[in-house]
């Protein structure tokens, strides 16, 4: 089972992916993608994990999400921006090569057996428009991930103000 919770910036999508994951678990697995860019990057860190009690199994993974075993357990991916920024940066701003990859990455998570799968992104596309060429590329790449992690996802819930909004049921 494949959730995908979206929404803009501070729309309770983290919030709302983890109390999913406690209601379907009593120990879920929390997967930071985020890179440690620098010193204050590794404090928002550092908070974030304080903020998780001891029922939660915390995984850091930049990229090959598949790599980890999800069987029989509850994950809470968060979250795609911050993920696909690592494959961006690592792939020279290469959108296609981005996709192809990322791509291959959903692919894998979803044909792991008997897991549950929480997956945080942002509709970066309803904010601001990106100021320079790169963020406007990076922009189409979030919304052409989105899309695809969408399709393959069984739920879709678009968080709008701290409200979930179901998009997309589970037959």
């Amino acid at each position: 089972m494949i959730y995908l919770i979206t929404g803009g910036e501070r729309s309770g999508k983290s919030s709302y992916a983890e109390s999913l994951a406690k209601e379907r678990s009593s120990n879920p697995i929390y997967v930071a993608t985020a890179r440690k860019w620098d010193a204050n990057f590794q404090e928002r860190i550092d908070r974030h994990q304080k903020d998780r009690d001891d029922r939660w199994v915390n995984i850091e993974k930049e990229k090959f999400l598949s790599e980890i075993d999800f069987t029989g357990k509850v994950a809470v991916i968060d979250c795609v921006t911050l993920w696909l920024t690592n494959f961006f940066v690592d792939t020279k701003n290469d959108v296609s090569q981005c996709l192809e990859q990322a791509k291959a990455e959903i692919d894998a998570l979803a044909k792991q057996q008997n897991t549950t799968i929480i997956i945080v992104t942002n509709e970066i596309g309803m904010g601001l428009h990106a100021d320079t060429a790169i963020g406007r590329k990076f922009t189409e790449l979030q919304g052409w991930m989105n899309q695809y992690i969408a399709k393959t996802a069984d739920t879709v819930v678009l968080m709008v103000s701290g409200i979930p909004v179901e998009i997309k049921k589970a037959p």
